[in-house]
């Protein structure tokens, strides 16, 4: 056995060392592979405690770091066009008996620090932790907000008339860790009303991450365009339903 060790020690050192590298390469593939999943962002957009229109939407970080949210998009696909909203900040709602306050009141308020939970009650913006969630309410709330705001008038969650909804997409923006350039995430859910209820289907089994290089520099300068114009809400639907007096639809301009 001696024997043959000695004759072969050349080759058997070589197999060793081979063996050696192999094994440090699977270590470092090992690291590697812990390290990119640390630095992986990762979110959730799912449905909630129900599983029709009137299910909440549900945000969660499963990523190893915080995420920084910053917007909350909401795109509207219907049958006459498409409505795209920020949804991030929460509807302010007033009634006719609201009275204006004292100037003595608005200063005071003014003066007020507002902590974490007087921005909570405000906005879904801010740091979600590790393993966090949120909700930003129904889809229904969403959709009934969109349409409110373009004047679409709804009746048993659907639109009167012949408009049909197809599809409810929510898209995040935001901040991941000490990176500078953002992180996005994207899930689209298909609305088919049968004539009693309006379904929503997701249209795909996972969440879309927009983590590529690419993706982030375009959500980087669509993060910069909705800053420089104070973005709210545009839609594209009303144009279509005009038409002139022949009854002939409008070239497109």
């Amino acid at each position: 056995m001696l024997n043959w060790i000695s004759e072969h020690h050349n080759l058997l050192s070589l197999v060793i060392s081979f063996g050696t590298l192999m094994i440090w390469l699977v270590y470092a593939q090992l690291l590697y592979l812990g390290f990119r999943r640390q630095r992986r962002p990762r979110l959730i957009i799912n449905r909630g405690k129900k599983k029709d229109i009137n299910a909440l939407c549900i945000i969660s970080n499963m990523s190893a770091e915080s995420i920084f949210i910053e917007y909350i998009i909401a795109t509207l696909d219907t049958s006459r066009g498409q409505i795209v909203m920020d949804v991030t900040d929460f509807e302010q709602q007033y009634s006719d008996d609201d009275e204006l306050e004292s100037n003595e009141e608005e200063n005071r308020k003014s003066r007020r620090i507002l902590n974490d939970s007087n921005v909570r009650e405000n906005t879904r913006q801010g740091p979600l932790g590790s393993g966090d969630f949120l909700h930003i309410g129904t889809f229904n709330d969403l959709i009934a907000r969109m349409a409110r705001d373009e004047g679409i008038e709804m009746e048993n969650n659907r639109p009167k008339g012949d408009m049909t909804l197809d599809r409810l997409t929510i898209r995040l923006v935001g901040i991941y860790g000490p990176e500078d350039m953002p992180v996005g995430a994207e899930r689209s859910f298909d609305l088919k009303d049968n004539g009693e209820f309006c379904s929503l289907t997701p249209s795909s089994w996972d969440t879309k991450r927009m983590a590529s290089m690419r993706q982030r520099r375009e959500l980087r300068k669509q993060i910069q365009r909705f800053n420089s114009t104070n973005f709210s809400v545009s839609a594209t639907f009303q144009e279509q339903e005009q038409e002139p007096d022949d009854g002939k639809p409008r070239d497109a301009q």
